[in-house]
């Protein structure tokens, strides 16, 4: 047992896995797990529509890219705040942040273990 519990302050709120091959990784994923994957362009939406699954997609990112890689991703209300805090304490930035067509911004950083964890922002409010 951890002498000093810590309590998730920010929770993990979406995952990506990343590939070369677009058309094959959704349907090995639809075949193996029966997920409901939807196709947008190079990526994929995995469609958890039931709010206790946590939702995720599929990236086939350019070649050059990493193309073998699981991404979790922690919700942040202030991304420029968090990557500093992840630099201080002997992190990297790697990416972005990057603004999404849904008004999100993604960033992804290096941690001192040498895993790459992304950030995101929360979906704006709709009016």
């Amino acid at each position: 047992m951890f002498e000093n519990t810590i309590l998730m302050k920010k929770k993990v709120v979406h995952f990506e896995i990343g590939c070369s091959d677009i058309a094959a990784t959704s349907a090995f994923y639809q075949n193996v797990f029966d997920w409901n994957i939807e196709p947008i362009g190079r990526s994929a939406s995995i469609n958890a529509a039931d709010p206790e699954y946590l939702p995720g997609h599929l990236n086939q990112l350019d070649p050059k890219a990493p193309q073998q890689y699981i991404t979790v991703y922690i919700e942040t209300d202030d991304i420029e705040t968090d990557l500093d805090a992840v630099v201080t304490n002997g992190g990297q930035r790697k990416v972005g942040p990057i603004p999404l067509p849904d008004g999100r911004s993604f960033a992804w950083f290096i941690d001192v273990a040498g895993n790459i964890v992304g950030l995101i922002t929360p979906k704006p409010f709709m009016k």
